[in-house]
């Protein structure tokens, strides 16, 4: 079974940014590339745990905390995405680590989540400001942004300095009590009389930037990155005057974990560094691809035309998510654990097919099915072919607690009923307990050394990659839930659909 499939060709992305941004609307504290959260003086956190890099290490996971965004991180059809997390991914790779996507809830704040274990890293494309610096630690900065005044294009003649903004006395709209709108109030106090009109919805900078593109706002505030982008695909925005130059963004850790800050510098300071006598920042090749993928190239978001494709769910994951919901009620199984092991499987392209000849979305072998071969890429027959396989090893392991049940189960789905076999006998022998994940995936590990696998009745094993399917899929399930969670949530907060330049509200 293969692992990991690469990602299918992205189409209908325009479509998906849309529901992205709608969604994203529920994250009241996310602002890219800017303090976008409401800062209180009197916000008390908790200790931070004790979990530094060897914690993570131990683990095998590092923990991203970061908002829905589709500059931060999203779902391309239920594959992963976003510049934040791109960029934190490379950081994992390098040291052997899955990464798990902790994504901000309404009324959560992201410093507290990161204080108490909840998250390891703040990955939000966060300015580095006094506030925030008092309760965590920031590593070094990785960009550099220019927060600028953003017009409607139906402005006619749109000021081109700041006071020609205050004599007009245009609105500006942002969000009570980010960094856009302290910043507003210190030029109010060094005598620039802005027209400041704050609002307490959790817009985000894109959602705010599309309300001022259908002309719902007059003018907004945002990163000179965002702005750009967005533009690309948005239209009807106009850039306005600079109110903020060189904002440093950089990734936050809790103050006690010195350790994980010094291997992120490490890191950064390969991709991003300012040299003297150079009027730009000297960035890595990867950086640039990631800065030309997200902010740069029209690609990523506007180079697909939108196709007759539509949804009609605010929780929409993947393109196969009704298909996926009829097959997993049938069998008995999660419709969402169901879609993370497609999404790691093939990244949802009926086509793929594996080096060892396994084949459509859920990378089904042909040998231990009925159906034939040519039918096994129709999405419905090979999700319920998987479907049904999983559903086998899922009453294989009955026995077990819930949470062990699926661990065994994915892995096996990945490494087959021998390797399983041989690694709990392996965990057997060292007075383990045989129906522990923790103790049988350590042991799955062990068959990769000689010493385990000769005297094993299936030998060797690559155990390292159930143990990650197993830890990936997991995590991308708990992700998907926070989606969908986000999404009722803003269907009961009324907004029932994002079209093409903004809001339906309900009455």
């Amino acid at each position: 079974m293969a692992n990991i499939i690469p990602m299918v060709n992205r189409t209908r992305f325009l479509t998906l940014v849309f529901s992205f941004l709608l969604l994203s609307t529920l994250s009241c504290s996310h602002k890219e590339n800017r303090t976008e959260s409401s800062e209180q003086d009197d916000l008390v956190l908790s200790e931070p745990v004790e979990r530094d890099f060897q914690q993570i290490k131990e683990s095998g996971i590092l923990r991203m905390i970061t908002h829905y965004s589709t500059n931060t991180y999203f779902l391309n059809q239920g594959i992963e995405a976003g510049f934040e997390y791109d960029l934190v991914k490379e950081f994992a790779n390098e040291h052997d680590l899955a990464v798990e996507v902790v994504i901000v809830g309404a009324n959560e704040n992201p410093f507290e989540l990161l204080n108490s274990g909840a998250g390891d890293v703040i990955a939000a494309n966060y300015t580095v400001t006094p506030e925030r610096s008092k309760i965590a630690e920031f590593t070094r900065l990785y960009n550099l942004v220019d927060q600028m005044i953003v017009y409607s294009s139906d402005i006619t003649n749109p000021p081109a300095t700041l006071e020609e903004l205050a004599r007009r006395k245009i609105p500006v709209h942002v969000q009570e009590n980010s960094s856009y709108h302290t910043q507003l109030k210190t030029l109010q106090a060094a005598g620039i009389q802005l027209n400041i009109i704050p609002f307490t919805d959790a817009l985000d900078t894109e959602t705010a930037l599309m309300q001022v593109s259908n002309g719902t706002f007059m003018a907004t505030v945002s990163d000179d990155n965002i702005f750009h982008a967005t533009n690309r695909y948005l239209g009807g925005l106009h850039a306005g005057p600079v109110i903020a130059e060189s904002d440093s963004i950089a990734w936050a850790v809790r103050k006690n974990a010195p350790e994980l800050t010094n291997h992120m510098n490490r890191f950064l300071f390969k991709h991003f560094r300012i040299e003297e006598g150079r009027e730009t920042p000297k960035r890595s090749a990867f950086l640039n691809i990631l800065r030309k993928k997200y902010f740069v190239s029209t690609q990523q978001i506007a180079g697909h035309q939108i196709s007759d494709w539509n949804h009609q769910s605010l929780g929409m994951i993947s393109p196969y998510d009704e298909l996926v919901k009829s097959v997993a009620d049938s069998v008995g199984i999660d419709w969402l654990m169901l879609t993370s092991i497609i999404a790691q499987e093939s990244g949802f392209d009926p086509g793929s097919k594996s080096w060892a000849g396994a084949v459509g979305l859920m990378q089904v072998m042909p040998q231990f099915v009925e159906t034939p071969y040519e039918q096994l890429y129709d999405p419905m027959n090979n999700i319920l072919q998987g479907a049904r396989i999983i559903k086998q090893h899922m009453d294989h392991y009955d026995y077990m607690d819930e949470s062990n049940q699926l661990a065994f189960a994915l892995a096996t789905y990945n490494v087959g009923m021998g390797h399983m076999a041989d690694a709990r006998r392996i965990a057997i022998d060292q007075n383990k307990n045989p129906n522990d994940w923790e103790h049988v995936s350590d042991s799955l590990v062990k068959l990769m050394q000689r010493r385990f696998y000769k005297d094993a009745r299936y030998g060797y094993a690559r155990g390292i990659e159930p143990v990650r399917y197993v830890e990936e899929i997991s995590n991308r399930y708990r992700t998907y839930q926070s989606v969908i969670a986000l999404a009722e949530e803003q269907q009961r907060a009324g907004y029932v659909n994002l079209m093409m330049h903004g809001f339906i509200q309900t009455p």
